[in-house]
């Protein structure tokens, strides 16, 4: 059994795939009304059970980013229903033991690297001083940890892509949702991040989701999915970009 701390002190046991971390039901969302309505996301139905590897791949608009914002509770359905059964998260809204990892970096310049990490922590509730812990040992774990006093613009771009990760793994979550982690990196640097991602998710026990046009990261992964216009497709498919 994996246990991953948190506020909710969420246990995952990643033996047992009949408890899904995640469970999508008829799931819908739609931007906007009337002619001008865009149907991001139409009546998806998926399950994902703990320590799952799940690339989702698909063209450009065809809601990819959408759908890894509702499973991660960042945005709400217009209709039908995301569950985390297996977190035990009572509180409403976005669960903590969810960690997500955005197309760009999104590092405050301000702040140095450590500090970047330990933010949404800090903003979850937890003390400075625990903070700033868990932000090392992120650091750490993903190998970057030489680089905790620097300013994000004394980075490379594969740099702050790891720091980014950093900041995702640093409540130990059960779930890692990854939203084009490579697409403005070089070849040889998307293969250093993903790596550092599958590896440390694996380490932790946490079910990670990558969506990506990328086939090379996609064959990554064990499972793939694929989105066409706001539909998902679960089964068996090859990888498409």
């Amino acid at each position: 059994m994996t246990t991953h701390p948190g506020e909710q002190g969420a246990v995952i046991d990643a033996t047992d795939r009949t408890s899904a971390v995640v469970e999508c039901a008829g799931v819908s969302r739609t931007f906007g009304s009337g002619a001008t309505a865009v149907h991001a996301v139409r009546e998806v139905n998926c399950r994902i059970p703990p320590g799952a590897g799940i690339a989702v791949t698909g063209p450009s608009g065809s809601g990819k980013s959408t759908l890894l914002h509702l499973i991660a509770g960042l945005d709400a359905p217009t209709a039908g229903s995301v569950r985390w059964p297996a977190l035990h998260d009572s509180r409403p809204g976005r669960p903590i033991s969810i960690g997500v990892v955005f197309q760009g970096p999104r590092l405050l310049p301000s702040l140095d690297v450590t500090e970047n990490v330990a933010l949404p922590l800090l903003f979850a509730g937890q003390a400075e001083q625990t903070a700033m812990r868990h932000a090392r040992a992120a650091l750490d774990l993903v190998g970057i940890d030489d680089l905790a006093a620097k300013l994000p613009d004394e980075l490379s771009g594969g740099q702050s892509q790891r720091v980014a990760i950093a900041r995702a793994l640093a409540a130990r979550p059960s779930v890692i949702l990854a939203d084009e982690p490579t697409g403005k990196l070089d070849r040889h640097t998307a293969n250093r991040v993903i790596t550092v991602l599958l590896d440390t998710a694996m380490t932790i026990g946490a079910a990670v989701i990558v969506s990506t046009h990328d086939p090379v990261v996609a064959a990554r992964l064990p499972d793939h999915w694929v989105m066409r216009d706001g539909h998902l497709d679960t089964g068996p498919t090859p990888i498409e970009v």
